[in-house]
C-alpha cells in the first residue's frame, strides 16, 4: 500500500458525479488541554468534510469558477464559522482577497504564509460557540516555519519571538508557576481552551511585513469581531476582549461604539494596554495583570479558568484547583438536576398508577355524584 500515491480531492470533485472519493472527516473539537507541542500535525486535520450547509451555498451561490476560487474556505474553514461569513465570500472585496493571493502564488510566484492549510486554523480551533477570550494581532510572522493561522503563536520548533517573550514575562508576573520557556512559542493549547488568536492580516509574504495589510483582509477580520459582538450582545453569553496596541483598540472599541447593547453589557470584558513588542512593552504592557483578570472575571462568573501553560506537561497550579472545584460543583448541580428529575418522573408514575388502580365502584359512586352538583345550581337559586 505504501506505493500507492493517493489523489489529492479538490472541491471541483464534489460536483463531479461518482468520483468514488470520500472527502476527509470534520475535525472535531479536543475536550482536553492539550498543548500543540506534543503534537506531530497531521496534513488530513487541515481539512473538515462538506457539511450540508456547505454543499448548499456551493451548489446555489457559487458559479464553478467562484467554487474554485473560494476552494480553501469551503476545504478548511470550520462549519460554524463558515456559516457565520458566508456572506462575506461573494462580496467584491472578498473575491478581491481570493484574485489576489491566486495572483501572487501563480503569477509572481511568491512564497506566502501561513501554508494554505493554516490560513484559517484559528476557526478550527476556536469554533464560534466555543470563543471565550478574543486576541487580536496585526500580520503574520513572515519567515519560514513561524506562522501557523494564530496571532502571537508560532510552529514547533521555532522559539519565541520578542513579542511573545514578553508575553511569558507578563505570565510570569501574573503567575508565578508559569514555566517560562522560550524554546517554545506554539500557542494551540490556549485556542483550544476558547481563545480566538486573530490577526487582522490572514496572509503575508515572505520577508515582507505587512505586505498583505491593504489586500481586503481587514474588512474580513472585523466582520469576524463583528459577528462575535453581536452574537454575544444578543445572547448574553460572556466574552472577553483583549486588546493590544491601537490598531486592536480602535477595531474593538469602534466596533462596540456601533453596538451599545453588547457594549453595555456585563458579559462583556474589554482589557487594553500597549502591544507587547520590545518597541513599548515598558510603557504599559508589563504588570498590566491581564492574564489574571481574565481567570477572576471568568471564575466570579462560574466559567473555567484558562491555563496559560505553554510548556507540555505543564500547568498552573491554582488555575487547575479552581477549575476542579468548578468541574466538582458542575457535577454536583446536574446529580442534583438529575434527582429532582428523578423524583418529578417517579410522582407521576405513582400518580398514574393510582389512577388506573382506582376500583370501578369508585369510579361509579364519582359518576352520579358530578351530575348531581351539575343539576345543583338550578334548586339553590
Amino acid at each position: 500500500m505504501s506505493g500507492v500515491k493517493r489523489k489529492r480531492v479538490s472541491i471541483e470533485d464534489f460536483f463531479k458525479k461518482d468520483t468514488g472519493v470520500k472527502r476527509v472527516r470534520r475535525v472535531t473539537k479536543a475536550t482536553a488541554v492539550e498543548p500543540a507541542a506534543e503534537r506531530v500535525p497531521q496534513p488530513v486535520d487541515t481539512k473538515v468534510s462538506l457539511s450540508s450547509f456547505k454543499q448548499t451555498y456551493a451548489k446555489e451561490k457559487l458559479s464553478p469558477e467562484q467554487r474554485e476560487l473560494l476552494a480553501l474556505e469551503l476545504d478548511t474553514l470550520e462549519d460554524s464559522w463558515f456559516e457565520k461569513l458566508s456572506a462575506e465570500f461573494t462580496k467584491p472585496y472578498f473575491l478581491g482577497i481570493k484574485s489576489f493571493l491566486a495572483n501572487e502564488h501563480n503569477a509572481k510566484k511568491a512564497t506566502v504564509f501561513p501554508p494554505k492549510e493554516d490560513v484559517y486554523s484559528w476557526s478550527r480551533l476556536t469554533p464560534f460557540a466555543d470563543v471565550r477570550v478574543v486576541v487580536i494581532g496585526q500580520d503574520p510572522y513572515h519567515n519560514f516555519n513561524q506562522a501557523h493561522g494564530l496571532a502571537f503563536s508560532v510552529k514547533k520548533p521555532t522559539p519565541a519571538p520578542p513579542s511573545l517573550k514578553n508575553i511569558y514575562k507578563e505570565l510570569k508576573n501574573n503567575y508565578p508557576d508559569f514555566q517560562a520557556d522560550n524554546r517554545v512559542g506554539d500557542l494551540t493549547s490556549w485556542s483550544r481552551q476558547g481563545v480566538l488568536l486573530l490577526n487582522t492580516a490572514l496572509t503575508v509574504r515572505a520577508h515582507q511585513a505587512n505586505s498583505h495589510a491593504k489586500c481586503g483582509w481587514s474588512q474580513f477580520t472585523r466582520r469576524v469581531v463583528e459577528l462575535l459582538i453581536e452574537d454575544r450582545g444578543k445572547s448574553g453569553d460572556d466574552i472577553v476582549f483583549l486588546l493590544w496596541g491601537n490598531n486592536a483598540i480602535k477595531l474593538v472599541e469602534g466596533l462596540l461604539g456601533q453596538h451599545k447593547t453588547a457594549a453595555q453589557g456585563k458579559n462583556v470584558l474589554v482589557l487594553k494596554s500597549v502591544h507587547p513588542s520590545p518597541l513599548s512593552a515598558s510603557r504599559g504592557f508589563f504588570n498590566n495583570g491581564h492574564f489574571r483578570k481574565i481567570n477572576e472575571w471568568l471564575y466570579e462568573r462560574h466559567h473555567r479558568m484558562i491555563d496559560w501553560s505553554v510548556v507540555p506537561g505543564a500547568t498552573l497550579e491554582e488555575v487547575q484547583k479552581k477549575n476542579a472545584e468548578m468541574k466538582g460543583i458542575e457535577t454536583s448541580a446536574k446529580e442534583e438536576e438529575s434527582e429532582t428529575s428523578a423524583n418529578v418522573e417517579q410522582s407521576e408514575t405513582s400518580a398514574n398508577v393510582e389512577e388506573s388502580e382506582m376500583s370501578p365502584k369508585e369510579e361509579e359512586s364519582e359518576m352520579p355524584a358530578k351530575e348531581e352538583e351539575s343539576d345543583t345550581p338550578a334548586k339553590e337559586e
